[in-house]
């Protein structure tokens, strides 16, 4: 006989004969996955664990949740891919076991950590000092990783939100072993609480606000700044009749009020509630003053922080225009988004402006960097501009200007922008930039391109090199047609170039809804608040309203890029898909070979692009009118070509397929037109 085989027995089995369990932890929603083995490690039964890490609490003990929530916070900031740690459980027949997590840190393609999956091991013959608690310096341990855990913990708290945050996460109640934590914070004569941790602490809310006085323990300890242990809190109903009707609720036993004291003043009060406590040694009580000194510190810079960062968006807010003019046949939105990280304050900025002859002035702009600094300059350097262009001056000169005043202030910051004046009455912009993003322009068609707008150095900069001019680009809107400025805040995705973060704004546009207010909101869902939000944001759409006509008599609009190599054949696929859904579908041949001649004479013998127009006239007689808007005033003329000619057709098939043709004046250019008239049914 040959020797005789094991029985194969599975993963749980072996995991269960071997005292082994496997877990799986979503750092995204905090749910914790363990199965039964890891219940039978931890010694919990099943109907008590609620799937988070909180509910293991009554058998990790505070200081090993703090030492292990360490360690793995260690692995997800550094980008390791693995850990290990032994820590103490406390077992439910009063007695502690080592054991032993080793967990696996899973990534996404961004390299952030989503979820842990790992092994939990009984380790009872491995030596305890593995745990770092080997009886003697146990509770020096303890204590130190306690402070430790809370400082490290808060010192990347920055504004008051920060510091509540870090009391109230997963970790905030094992960082104090306690049960239970209120936080206020003193707002003139009035203690206001501004969290509630724990089981049943929500009962406390309807204490949310109230005097500075001796009607309530927390406010006590706050106005003679003198803690306060209680070790029997049922008893402190009949000190405090206020507190009575809710202690019974709260299910607590024993309680630490301390006064939070930063530079010899009182800023609030730290509540430590408490479950099974019955004494608290001088050690307990130094290290819940020590703690909530460390409290009272962070407390204190993030006030200070909060304080300067509402008076420097104060400040900010002045400095942008408050109300945006209202300007015909256009649709304008403004956006400015404060970045969410830091001071949420910067020197980006826009505006609006008036001009002479019915025309607007639009401008976006960033003064370098995110300081009260940057918003005064960006306040003096937005009046400046606004000067500059009310006086009538081109964009050029507006820009050169600006330049000037910026280098003669006394500060060495520069500033990048571009202005563009739009006249609504002609859809002519005429746009220059300062060492700033281009615009970009969504055509009817929902394309979007991005002018070549050739730029010069940023204010500031551009005068102290001698090279204060701005070439003018012309731009032309048809009516439809969306102008989007912005500051660099909305392209720069983290670990991108600009030009990645151009095309997503430009994917994003095209992709976007059709009004001016719509688009400005969707711009900043789809990239500003998707991108992490580091950086402030200035955003100007202007749409130019489309003109589309009536039902008896439509109009449609298209622009035809010069350098576009499929515009005039896209442009009169447009007008026969127009003229067959007008139910003139019988005469898109001979529109279509009026406007190629047209075009074609617009697009060579002129500077820029052209404007295509179509609509229909009610007459009598009922009429299709096209017309080809170019930036040259040359009128065309009709030739005689030799019969060898190559060209000079154009006017002469013009000629012979309309009933009439002739020419206008427009601003600096013309507008070409024929009529087609519609045959009887």
């Amino acid at each position: 006989m040959g020797p005789a085989h094991e029985p194969d027995i599975g993963l749980e089995e072996r995991l269960r004969l071997t005292g082994m369990g496997s877990f799986e932890w979503d750092l995204e929603s905090g749910a914790l996955h363990l199965d039964d083995n890891c219940l039978t490690v931890l010694d919990l039964p099943a109907e008590e664990f609620r799937g988070t890490a909180e509910s293991l609490r009554r058998r990790i003990p505070p200081e090993e949740a703090v030492r292990v929530t360490s360690v793995v916070n260690e692995a997800v900031e550094t980008g390791s891919d693995s850990y290990g740690v032994y820590f103490q459980v406390s077992l439910g027949d009063g007695t502690s076991r080592l054991t032993h997590a080793s967990g696996h840190v899973l990534r996404d393609a961004e390299g952030r950590a989503v979820r842990v999956v790992g092994i939990l091991r009984a380790a009872p013959h491995e030596p305890a000092e593995l745990a770092g608690l080997d009886g003697v310096d146990a509770k020096r341990r303890r204590v130190a990783l306690m402070v430790q855990g809370t400082t490290e913990a808060l010192s990347r708290a920055v504004t008051v939100d920060d510091v509540v945050a870090v009391l109230s996460g997963a970790s905030g109640l094992d960082r104090f072993a306690a049960d239970g934590l209120v936080l206020g914070l003193v707002e003139g004569d009035e203690l206001k609480l501004i969290a509630l941790v724990g089981q049943s602490m929500q009962l406390l809310d309807e204490l949310k606000l109230h005097q500075i006085d001796d009607s309530l323990p927390l406010a006590e300890v706050v106005m003679h700044r003198r803690p306060r242990f209680v070790v029997d809190l049922p008893h402190l109903a009949d000190r405090f009749q206020r507190l009575g009707p809710y202690i019974d609720r709260l299910k607590l036993d024993s309680a630490a009020f301390l006064p939070l004291v930063a530079q010899d003043r009182a800023i609030g009060g730290l509540g430590l509630f408490y479950r099974g406590r019955r004494e608290f040694s001088d050690a307990d009580r130094n290290l819940c003053i020590g703690l909530s000194g460390i409290v009272a510190q962070s407390l204190q810079r993030a006030i200070l922080f909060d304080e300067e960062r509402d008076l420097a968006r104060s400040l900010q807010a002045t400095m942008l225009p408050k109300d945006i003019p209202q300007v015909r046949d256009t649709e304008l939105a403004v956006r400015y988004h404060a970045a969410w990280g830091g001071r949420q304050v910067g020197g980006d900025f826009y505006d609006v402006i008036v001009l002479p002859r019915g025309r607007v002035g639009v401008v976006v702009g960033d003064v370098q960097g995110h300081d009260t600094h940057a918003a005064a300059i960006m306040g003096q350097l937005r009046i400046a501009l606004r000067a500059f262009a009310g006086e009538g001056h081109p964009p050029s000169a507006v820009l050169s200007r600006a330049s000037r005043f910026l280098a003669e202030l006394d500060t060495e910051r520069f500033a990048t922008c571009t202005y563009a004046q739009f006249d609504p009455a002609t859809g002519i912009v005429r746009a220059v930039r300062a060492g700033h993003l281009p615009p970009l322009v969504r055509h009817t068609d929902g394309r979007v391109g991005i002018p070549r707008l050739r730029g010069g150095l940023p204010l500031g900069l551009a005068t102290e090199f001698e090279q204060d001019e701005f070439p003018e680009t012309r731009l032309d809107l048809v009516p439809g047609e969306t102008l989007v400025l912005c500051t660099d805040g909305l392209v720069e995705e983290p670990g991108s170039d600009v030009d990645a973060g151009m095309r997503a704004l430009a994917t994003a546009l095209s992709e976007g809804p059709h009004t001016a207010e719509e688009v400005a909101d969707h711009l900043s869902r789809s990239l500003w608040e998707k991108w992490g939000s580091g950086d402030d944001v200035a955003l100007l759409v202007l749409r130019r309203v489309p003109d589309s006509g009536t039902e008896q008599a439509p109009r449609i609009h298209r622009y035809v890029h010069q350098a576009d190599p499929d515009g005039l054949s896209d442009a009169r696929a447009a007008l026969r898909e127009h003229l067959t859904a007008w139910g003139l579908g019988g005469m898109a041949d001979d529109v279509e070979v009026a406007a190629g001649e047209l075009l074609v004479n617009a697009l060579m013998h002129t500077e820029g692009g052209a404007v295509l127009t179509l609509e229909v006239l009610t007459g009598p007689p009922r009429a299709v009118r096209l017309w080809v808007k170019d930036r040259s005033s040359a009128r065309p003329h009709r030739r005689t070509p030799g019969e060898t000619a190559t060209s000079g057709r154009g006017m002469l098939l013009v000629e012979a397929l309309a009933s009439r043709w002739g020419v206008e004046p427009r601003g600096e250019g013309k507008a070409v037109w024929c009529d087609f008239v519609v045959p009887d049914a």
